[in-house]
């Protein structure tokens, strides 16, 4: 991409806080950005073939929207730990294996979605963020939910397509979550805690394609009650 091109969108940028360059086969994060690092409040690099994310995205200080989906990213910066204005982080369709260590320093974090890349199990980073809302973990390679997860903000956690064959007892404890999706996982009948249906705020519980029949799931105990708290949601919405 030529330097003319990117001038003209770094203009654009600096009149409408919002940077977007998707497609274009990028390999690096473009460094003229740090110009803007206080005007940026969106930045959108989808869809490139970028690797790294350099120190410098912790100078971007008013950035709320970081959209980095289908890139390949293998590793994140303790710098990205720096935005406490950051709402909203996709990072979908890469390869990371995990979080930095820092992460639950994004205080302000509402949506993150880390679909499609290779996680082995639910970061224990997010149990620090108060203002979470909703987390896609979808399509990676969790294989359990540990106890850690009782302490999780999030409104709905997503878990579609991993390898779960365990979850911890204490999602039941989770404050905020109504929402819950495992469907095409490895779970069996016996390992879903039936607290999740009896002593839970959760209120959708998506599990097909596990290794049970969804019939055998209505034959369980408190099963009437989750059912009550999904009706009860759905007039709300209706």
């Amino acid at each position: 991409m030529g330097n003319s091109a990117l001038k003209a969108h770094l203009e654009t940028a600096q009149k409408t806080g919002v940077f977007q360059l998707t497609g274009k086969g990028l390999t690096e994060f473009p460094e003229d950005l740090q110009k803007l690092a206080s005007n940026l409040r969106t930045i959108d690099l989808s869809n490139n073939k970028i690797e790294l994310l350099p120190p410098l995205i912790g100078k971007f200080s008013f950035l709320k929207s970081l959209v980095l989906n289908n890139n390949k990213l293998t590793a994140l910066p303790e710098e990205l730990c720096k935005l406490k204005k950051l709402e909203t982080l996709h990072l979908n369709g890469n390869h990371l294996r995990q979080l930095p260590a820092a992460f639950g320093q994004l205080s302000a974090l509402k949506t993150l979605s880390l679909s499609g890349n290779q996680l082995r199990t639910v970061p224990t980073q997010l149990c620090g963020l108060r203002h979470l809302d909703v987390v896609d973990l979808s399509k990676n390679q969790i294989q359990n939910v540990p106890e850690t997860v009782g302490e999780l903000q999030a409104i709905e956690l997503n878990l579609n397509q991993n390898q779960i064959s365990q979850i911890s007892v204490q999602i039941s404890h989770c404050p905020r979550l109504k929402v819950l999706r495992l469907e095409e996982n490895c779970l069996e009948l016996s390992m879903l805690p039936q607290s999740i249906l009896s002593d839970s705020q959760i209120s959708l519980l998506a599990v097909e394609g596990n290794l049970f029949e969804i019939k055998k799931l209505r034959e369980l105990e408190g099963y009437d009650k989750y059912m009550e708290r999904f009706t009860a949601t759905k007039k709300k919405f209706a």
